[in-house]
Protein backbone atom coordinates (compact mmCIF):
# COMPACT_ATOMS: atom_id res chain seq x y z
CA UNK A 1 0.00 0.00 0.00
CA UNK A 2 1.23 3.51 -0.82
CA UNK A 3 1.83 5.62 2.29
CA UNK A 4 2.01 9.40 2.64
CA UNK A 5 2.20 11.91 5.45
CA UNK A 6 0.30 14.94 4.12
CA UNK A 7 0.72 18.49 5.40
CA UNK A 8 -2.05 20.88 4.31
CA UNK A 9 -1.55 24.61 4.82
CA UNK A 10 -5.06 26.03 5.38
CA UNK A 11 -3.99 29.59 4.52
CA UNK A 12 -2.26 28.63 1.26
CA UNK A 13 -3.70 30.31 -1.83
CA UNK A 14 -5.48 32.93 0.30
CA UNK A 15 -7.53 30.26 2.10
CA UNK A 16 -7.76 27.73 -0.70
CA UNK A 17 -5.96 25.19 1.49
CA UNK A 18 -8.72 25.24 4.11
CA UNK A 19 -11.35 24.49 1.47
CA UNK A 20 -9.32 21.66 -0.02
CA UNK A 21 -8.19 19.89 3.16
CA UNK A 22 -11.04 17.36 3.13
CA UNK A 23 -10.95 16.74 -0.66
CA UNK A 24 -7.20 16.12 -0.42
CA UNK A 25 -7.67 13.54 2.34
CA UNK A 26 -10.48 11.87 0.42
CA UNK A 27 -8.49 11.80 -2.85
CA UNK A 28 -5.62 9.91 -1.23
CA UNK A 29 -7.88 7.43 0.53
CA UNK A 30 -10.13 6.90 -2.51
CA UNK A 31 -7.06 5.85 -4.47
CA UNK A 32 -6.01 3.36 -1.83
CA UNK A 33 -3.31 5.29 -0.01
CA UNK A 34 -2.61 5.11 3.69
CA UNK A 35 -2.58 8.85 4.30
CA UNK A 36 -2.03 10.67 7.59
CA UNK A 37 -3.31 14.20 6.90
CA UNK A 38 -2.48 17.19 9.11
CA UNK A 39 -3.20 20.91 8.93
CA UNK A 40 -0.24 23.19 9.53
CA UNK A 41 -0.55 24.26 13.18
CA UNK A 42 1.08 27.66 12.62
CA UNK A 43 4.27 29.36 11.44
CA UNK A 44 7.09 26.81 11.28
CA UNK A 45 4.66 23.96 11.77
CA UNK A 46 5.45 22.33 8.43
CA UNK A 47 9.07 21.89 9.43
CA UNK A 48 8.31 20.18 12.72
CA UNK A 49 5.63 17.91 11.22
CA UNK A 50 7.86 16.89 8.31
CA UNK A 51 10.87 16.24 10.52
CA UNK A 52 8.81 14.01 12.82
CA UNK A 53 7.32 12.15 9.84
CA UNK A 54 10.73 11.56 8.27
CA UNK A 55 12.17 10.29 11.56
CA UNK A 56 9.16 7.97 11.86
CA UNK A 57 10.00 6.44 8.49
CA UNK A 58 7.24 7.78 6.25
CA UNK A 59 8.37 7.23 2.65
CA UNK A 60 6.61 10.36 1.33
CA UNK A 61 5.86 13.71 2.94
CA UNK A 62 3.44 15.76 0.82
CA UNK A 63 3.34 19.55 1.12
CA UNK A 64 -0.11 20.71 0.00
CA UNK A 65 0.32 24.46 -0.24
CA UNK A 66 2.60 27.02 -1.81
CA UNK A 67 6.34 27.63 -1.79
CA UNK A 68 6.32 28.50 1.91
CA UNK A 69 4.74 25.15 2.78
CA UNK A 70 7.30 23.36 0.62
CA UNK A 71 10.07 25.37 2.28
CA UNK A 72 9.03 24.29 5.76
CA UNK A 73 8.52 20.64 4.85
CA UNK A 74 11.87 20.47 3.04
CA UNK A 75 13.67 21.94 6.04
CA UNK A 76 12.09 19.30 8.26
CA UNK A 77 13.12 16.42 6.00
CA UNK A 78 16.70 17.68 5.58
CA UNK A 79 17.03 18.31 9.32
CA UNK A 80 15.89 14.75 10.02
CA UNK A 81 18.85 13.35 8.10
CA UNK A 82 16.58 10.90 6.27
CA UNK A 83 17.76 9.63 2.90
CA UNK A 84 14.62 7.58 2.24
CA UNK A 85 11.81 10.10 2.78
CA UNK A 86 10.79 11.96 -0.39
CA UNK A 87 9.09 15.35 -0.60
CA UNK A 88 5.95 15.49 -2.73
CA UNK A 89 3.95 18.58 -3.64
CA UNK A 90 0.37 19.52 -4.45
CA UNK A 91 0.67 23.12 -5.59
CA UNK A 92 -2.34 24.95 -4.16
CA UNK A 93 -0.52 28.13 -3.11
CA UNK A 94 -0.11 31.52 -4.73
CA UNK A 95 3.31 31.34 -6.38
CA UNK A 96 3.93 27.60 -6.76
CA UNK A 97 7.41 27.98 -8.23
CA UNK A 98 8.66 24.71 -6.74
CA UNK A 99 5.49 22.89 -7.82
CA UNK A 100 6.15 24.21 -11.33
CA UNK A 101 9.73 22.92 -11.14
CA UNK A 102 8.68 19.36 -10.32
CA UNK A 103 5.57 19.33 -12.52
CA UNK A 104 3.15 19.04 -9.61
CA UNK A 105 -0.47 19.87 -10.55
CA UNK A 106 -2.59 22.11 -8.34
CA UNK A 107 -5.78 20.15 -9.00
CA UNK A 108 -6.24 17.65 -6.18
CA UNK A 109 -7.09 14.44 -8.04
CA UNK A 110 -4.44 15.03 -10.70
CA UNK A 111 -1.95 15.92 -7.98
CA UNK A 112 -2.42 12.60 -6.21
CA UNK A 113 -2.13 10.72 -9.51
CA UNK A 114 1.12 12.54 -10.29
CA UNK A 115 2.52 11.44 -6.94
CA UNK A 116 1.55 7.85 -7.72
CA UNK A 117 3.26 7.85 -11.10
CA UNK A 118 6.20 10.10 -10.26
CA UNK A 119 9.87 9.29 -9.83
CA UNK A 120 12.18 10.33 -7.02
CA UNK A 121 15.20 12.53 -7.77
CA UNK A 122 17.93 13.86 -5.51
CA UNK A 123 17.71 17.68 -5.53
CA UNK A 124 20.20 20.18 -4.18
CA UNK A 125 19.23 22.64 -1.48
CA UNK A 126 20.73 25.98 -0.60
CA UNK A 127 21.84 26.79 2.94
CA UNK A 128 22.06 30.20 4.62
CA UNK A 129 22.38 30.90 8.34
CA UNK A 130 21.40 27.32 9.19
CA UNK A 131 18.21 27.41 7.09
CA UNK A 132 17.68 25.56 3.83
CA UNK A 133 15.91 26.68 0.68
CA UNK A 134 14.63 24.61 -2.22
CA UNK A 135 13.98 27.18 -4.94
CA UNK A 136 15.58 30.57 -4.40
CA UNK A 137 17.07 33.28 -2.20
CA UNK A 138 16.47 36.85 -3.32
CA UNK A 139 17.54 40.36 -2.37
CA UNK A 140 16.11 43.62 -3.67
CA UNK A 141 12.97 44.21 -5.66
CA UNK A 142 11.41 40.80 -5.05
CA UNK A 143 11.40 41.39 -1.30
CA UNK A 144 9.60 44.69 -1.91
CA UNK A 145 7.02 42.83 -4.01
CA UNK A 146 6.42 40.33 -1.21
CA UNK A 147 5.85 43.20 1.21
CA UNK A 148 3.48 44.93 -1.24
CA UNK A 149 1.45 41.74 -1.71
CA UNK A 150 0.22 42.06 1.85
CA UNK A 151 -1.72 45.15 0.79
CA UNK A 152 -3.96 43.22 -1.65
CA UNK A 153 -5.85 40.71 0.52
CA UNK A 154 -8.54 39.92 -2.07
CA UNK A 155 -6.27 39.22 -5.07
CA UNK A 156 -4.66 35.93 -6.08
CA UNK A 157 -2.38 34.55 -8.76
CA UNK A 158 -1.14 36.73 -11.61
CA UNK A 159 -3.41 39.64 -10.68
CA UNK A 160 -1.87 39.74 -7.22
CA UNK A 161 1.68 39.72 -8.57
CA UNK A 162 0.95 42.37 -11.19
CA UNK A 163 -0.57 44.73 -8.61
CA UNK A 164 2.27 44.11 -6.15
CA UNK A 165 4.98 44.65 -8.78
CA UNK A 166 3.44 48.00 -9.77
CA UNK A 167 3.07 49.22 -6.18
CA UNK A 168 6.53 48.03 -5.19
CA UNK A 169 8.20 49.78 -8.10
CA UNK A 170 6.63 53.13 -7.20
CA UNK A 171 8.20 52.92 -3.74
CA UNK A 172 11.40 51.01 -4.50
CA UNK A 173 14.86 52.50 -3.99
CA UNK A 174 17.53 50.20 -5.37
CA UNK A 175 20.06 49.22 -2.70
CA UNK A 176 23.72 48.56 -3.38
CA UNK A 177 24.03 44.79 -3.61
CA UNK A 178 27.50 43.30 -3.13
CA UNK A 179 28.36 39.81 -4.35
CA UNK A 180 31.54 37.88 -3.67
CA UNK A 181 32.12 34.55 -5.43
CA UNK A 182 35.08 32.95 -7.14
CA UNK A 183 33.24 33.29 -10.45
CA UNK A 184 32.00 36.87 -10.03
CA UNK A 185 32.52 39.89 -7.81
CA UNK A 186 30.17 42.86 -8.10
CA UNK A 187 28.93 45.82 -6.10
CA UNK A 188 26.35 48.15 -7.60
CA UNK A 189 22.85 49.59 -7.11
CA UNK A 190 20.68 46.75 -8.30
CA UNK A 191 17.05 45.86 -8.85
CA UNK A 192 17.57 42.38 -7.50
CA UNK A 193 19.82 39.40 -7.10
CA UNK A 194 18.30 35.93 -7.24
CA UNK A 195 20.32 32.91 -6.09
CA UNK A 196 18.46 29.91 -7.45
CA UNK A 197 18.14 26.18 -7.25
CA UNK A 198 15.00 26.32 -9.40
CA UNK A 199 14.15 28.06 -12.66
CA UNK A 200 11.39 30.53 -11.73
CA UNK A 201 10.64 32.97 -8.92
CA UNK A 202 7.79 35.27 -7.98
CA UNK A 203 5.11 33.02 -9.41
CA UNK A 204 6.63 32.25 -12.82
CA UNK A 205 9.31 34.83 -13.63
CA UNK A 206 12.04 32.81 -15.40
CA UNK A 207 14.96 34.57 -13.76
CA UNK A 208 17.26 31.53 -14.05
CA UNK A 209 15.67 29.52 -16.87
CA UNK A 210 18.60 27.12 -17.34
CA UNK A 211 18.99 26.14 -13.69
CA UNK A 212 19.36 22.44 -12.93
CA UNK A 213 18.24 21.54 -9.38
CA UNK A 214 20.65 18.59 -9.31
CA UNK A 215 23.91 20.05 -10.67
CA UNK A 216 25.47 21.10 -7.35
CA UNK A 217 25.45 24.79 -8.34
CA UNK A 218 23.43 27.94 -7.79
CA UNK A 219 22.32 29.92 -10.83
CA UNK A 220 22.68 33.60 -9.96
CA UNK A 221 20.89 36.46 -11.72
CA UNK A 222 21.92 40.04 -10.93
CA UNK A 223 19.86 42.85 -12.52
CA UNK A 224 21.38 46.29 -12.02
CA UNK A 225 19.28 49.40 -11.43
CA UNK A 226 17.19 50.58 -14.38
CA UNK A 227 14.54 53.25 -14.86
CA UNK A 228 10.80 52.69 -14.90
CA UNK A 229 10.32 52.55 -18.66
CA UNK A 230 13.27 50.25 -19.23
CA UNK A 231 12.01 48.06 -16.39
CA UNK A 232 8.59 47.79 -18.03
CA UNK A 233 10.24 46.97 -21.36
CA UNK A 234 12.33 44.22 -19.78
CA UNK A 235 9.61 42.50 -17.73
CA UNK A 236 8.31 40.40 -20.67
CA UNK A 237 11.88 39.24 -21.34
CA UNK A 238 12.24 38.13 -17.71
CA UNK A 239 8.90 36.31 -17.83
CA UNK A 240 10.04 34.50 -20.98
CA UNK A 241 13.54 33.83 -19.64
CA UNK A 242 15.27 35.63 -22.52
CA UNK A 243 16.85 38.43 -20.49
CA UNK A 244 20.39 37.06 -20.05
CA UNK A 245 21.81 39.16 -22.90
CA UNK A 246 20.39 42.48 -21.67
CA UNK A 247 23.00 45.06 -20.60
CA UNK A 248 21.94 45.35 -16.92
CA UNK A 249 21.94 41.56 -16.41
CA UNK A 250 24.76 39.36 -15.10
CA UNK A 251 24.29 35.59 -14.91
CA UNK A 252 26.72 33.04 -13.46
CA UNK A 253 26.90 29.72 -11.62
CA UNK A 254 28.63 29.02 -8.33
CA UNK A 255 28.53 26.62 -5.40
CA UNK A 256 29.20 29.28 -2.76
CA UNK A 257 28.96 33.05 -2.41
CA UNK A 258 28.55 35.96 -0.05
CA UNK A 259 25.85 38.53 -0.66
CA UNK A 260 24.92 41.69 1.17
CA UNK A 261 23.64 45.25 1.23
CA UNK A 262 26.64 47.13 2.70
CA UNK A 263 25.79 49.23 5.71
CA UNK A 264 22.13 48.16 5.74
CA UNK A 265 20.73 45.11 7.59
CA UNK A 266 19.99 42.51 4.93
CA UNK A 267 16.37 41.74 4.04
CA UNK A 268 15.89 38.74 1.77
CA UNK A 269 13.43 36.05 0.85
CA UNK A 270 13.90 32.32 1.08
CA UNK A 271 11.43 30.52 -1.18
CA UNK A 272 9.15 33.55 -0.95
CA UNK A 273 9.38 33.85 2.85
CA UNK A 274 10.80 37.14 4.13
CA UNK A 275 13.85 37.01 6.37
CA UNK A 276 15.38 39.94 8.28
CA UNK A 277 19.06 39.44 9.10
CA UNK A 278 20.87 41.49 11.71
CA UNK A 279 24.06 41.60 9.63
CA UNK A 280 24.45 43.24 6.23
CA UNK A 281 26.07 40.17 4.63
CA UNK A 282 25.40 36.43 4.66
CA UNK A 283 27.10 33.38 3.14
CA UNK A 284 25.25 30.85 1.00
CA UNK A 285 26.27 27.36 -0.06
CA UNK A 286 24.81 24.46 -2.02
CA UNK A 287 24.21 21.14 -0.27
CA UNK A 288 24.28 18.73 -3.23
CA UNK A 289 21.60 16.05 -3.46
CA UNK A 290 20.34 16.70 0.08
CA UNK A 291 16.61 16.35 -0.64
CA UNK A 292 14.75 13.46 -2.24
CA UNK A 293 11.89 14.88 -4.36
CA UNK A 294 8.95 13.17 -6.06
CA UNK A 295 8.79 14.58 -9.62
CA UNK A 296 5.98 14.16 -12.14
CA UNK A 297 6.75 12.22 -15.31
Amino acid sequence: MRRAFVIVNPVAGRGRGARLARPIAEAFRDRGWEADVHDTPGPGGERDLAEAAARAGWPLVVAAGGDGTVHGAANGIVRSGSTTTALGVIGIGTGNDFARLVGAPGQVERGVMALEDGVDRAFDVGEVEGEYFTNGFGVGFDTAVLTAMQGFPTLRGSALYAAAVYRAFLRFRAPTIAIEASECTASAPAMLTEVSIGRTAGGGFRLTPDADPADGLFDVCLIRQVGLWMFLRYVPRVVAGTHASLPPVTMFRTARLRIGTPGIPLVAHLDGELRYYGADTVSLGVVPGALRVRCAV
